[in-house]
């Protein structure tokens, strides 16, 4: 289940994103989304990476009855990829929540020999859903 802080003025669709979820989770996921600014300002202190980015996944310690994680997603970046690929805004949320979910699901496509990239494919092809940022810079 979805928890979502929606600091903007971006429409989510919940139910869709929950479908998403439940597929690989039944803990809460605390969804946020915020400005370019505040992103900017979560990556800092966070990263130690003093610019914007449209994503960003923080896993919370397994324990039992804990949330999965926190997802962190910036609608200023949803809404121009959207834009900028000719797709909704609620398919570019989606692409990144998916991104997202999968990081905190253990995921690292800095690290892995591919296995993400494969998951998120499979994933936005199981959705119907157009390629995202990691399968749009594979080809």
């Amino acid at each position: 289940m979805i928890e979502l802080d929606n600091r903007t003025s971006l429409i989510v669709n919940e139910l869709f994103l929950n479908t998403i979820a439940d597929k690989f989770t039944d803990k809460e996921i605390e969804l946020i989304i915020t400005s370019s600014q505040e992103m900017r300002d979560i990556n800092k202190e966070h990263r130690g990476i003093d610019k914007d980015t449209d994503v960003l996944s923080f896993p919370y310690v397994a324990m039992p009855m804990a949330p999965l994680g926190s997802i962190v997603i910036s609608s200023w970046h949803v809404e121009n990829k959207a834009k900028e690929f000719s797709h909704t805004n609620d398919d570019e949320l989606a692409l990144l929540f998916i991104h997202g979910l999968l990081h905190l699901l253990g995921y690292d496509h800095e690290v892995d020999s591919g296995e993400m990239r494969e998951k998120e494919a499979s994933l936005i092809k199981e959705f119907h859903l157009p390629k995202s940022l990691i399968i749009r810079t594979q080809e």
